[in-house]
């Protein structure tokens, strides 16, 4: 932050040092010729006028003296004539005004579209980027910068990005409810974006007992007919539709999810074992509650590990296992985030992914899409540690007894990147 506003200021003194001293410079006017050698000058071609006009008659030598007297006596009075001096130079009678003016409004209208134009609060979770190693910041200090973006906002309620960043960062910590309101703000003042809506809609079902029925269903109606190809909003209308008991409809969906998916993947084999329990679970209202327990946030896996659309950079992919001493400790309600944290910066995660811990092991695709701030993403660094960690709790931070492990130091565009789940949070 300080070095951005210090760029800043340097830039504005660059700007005036150009434009006022053109402005303030003393005017000095253009040198004036000699009068004195000019009035000899022209007395000198005058005489000699005068003695031609003697020599072919012209002119008697009376006439000629009388003429070349009066020329001396009017050349004597413009040579001895005292020449009008100037004053000191001064700049020109409106230059300080207007440079007064450029010196006060430059800087203010610079600050003023900044403001207007620019994301200041991003600052409040992405300033952590200029910290050094060995400088990370705790989770106390990413939940006190969460705190201070919402209290920025409450003097910028205009401000989309601002309760977007707001809204993933609650999420990412489990706190749906203030998740929510965020994304209902961001969901006012952008109405049509599809992506924005799944993840309201996403929110809104963990916030109300991971139950979808009722406005997080609508939410991913209004998403769908926005972008009918939303990875987030099919998986999510997938299991709004079987939580309904329209396991037709839900296989349909989750079809059409797989249609946007590589042949043979993780997570086109998710959904071809998805689909297969349905079929097997058809007309058992029995086996569809079954399945109705998995939570909204869960069931989204697919379209989550996939890049969504419009994501951009480099993408990191690999995959999370259990070490074998530690799998008797995963509960199937646990909840695993998958995130890649830069090596040289801040804690806060570049990317995230929530996946249910029954799906362990997990193959995963990270990628800008997945981030918390806008200023802070996997594709600007240059090296990244992938870590996982199983929540039995379901909170982005880690609480004792939660279970982590992480990779090796690689750089995005990695694959086959292997992270192994072998430690206890103490």
């Amino acid at each position: 932050m300080l070095l951005f506003w210090s760029l800043a200021l340097l830039l504005l003194a660059m700007t005036l040092a150009l434009l006022l001293p053109p402005l303030l410079r003393r005017h000095r006017p253009a040198a004036a010729p000699d009068s004195d050698a000019a009035a000899i000058a022209v007395y000198r071609d005058q005489k000699q006028a005068l003695d031609n006009d003697l020599a072919n008659g012209s002119l008697t030598a009376p006439e000629r003296d009388s003429a070349v007297l009066e020329l001396s006596r009017r050349l004597g009075e413009e040579v001895g004539a005292p020449k009008q001096t100037t004053g000191p130079h001064r700049p020109m009678p409106r230059a300080w005004p207007v440079a007064i003016a450029l010196f006060t409004l430059i800087p203010l209208a610079a600050v003023v579209l900044y403001v207007r134009l620019g994301n200041p609060d991003a600052t409040a979770l992405a300033t952590a980027g200029n910290a050094r190693a060995g400088h990370e910041l705790t989770d106390a200090q990413i939940v006190a910068m969460v705190e201070q973006l919402a209290q920025r906002m409450k003097s910028r309620p205009d401000d989309p990005q601002g309760w977007i960043l707001l809204a993933r960062s609650y999420a990412a910590m489990g706190r749906f409810a203030q998740s929510v309101d965020a994304y209902s703000h961001a969901a006012a003042l952008v109405p049509d974006d599809a992506a924005l809506l799944a993840d309201y809609a996403d929110a809104l079902a963990m916030a109300q007992g991971k139950n979808l029925a009722g406005k997080p269903t609508e939410l991913v109606t209004r998403a769908l007919t926005i972008d009918p190809k939303n990875p987030k909003a099919l998986a999510l209308a997938a299991t709004a539709a079987l939580d309904a008991g329209d396991p037709d409809r839900a296989i349909g969906y989750w079809r059409q999810l797989k249609a946007q998916l590589a042949d043979g993947s993780e997570d086109a084999r998710q959904i071809d074992s998805f689909i297969a329990q349905i079929e097997g679970t058809r007309g058992d209202r029995k086996g569809i509650d079954v399945r109705g327990k998995l939570t909204a946030s869960e069931r989204t896996a697919p379209g989550a590990s996939t890049p969504a659309k419009g994501a951009s950079g480099a993408t990191i992919a690999g995959r999370v296992d259990i070490a074998p001493a530690l799998a008797s400790k995963v509960a199937l309600s646990d909840t695993v985030f998958i995130f890649a944290r830069a090596i040289d910066g801040p804690r806060m995660p570049l990317a995230v992914l929530r996946v249910p811990a029954r799906e362990l092991p997990k193959d995963f695709t990270l990628d800008d899409s997945m981030g918390m701030a806008p200023g802070a993403k996997l594709s600007g660094a240059q090296a990244v540690v992938v870590e996982a960690r199983v929540s039995k709790s379901g909170n982005a931070l880690p609480q004792p007894g939660d279970l982590s492990g992480k990779s090796v130091t690689v750089k995005p565009g990695a694959a086959g990147v292997k992270v192994v789940i072998d430690q206890v949070v103490p």
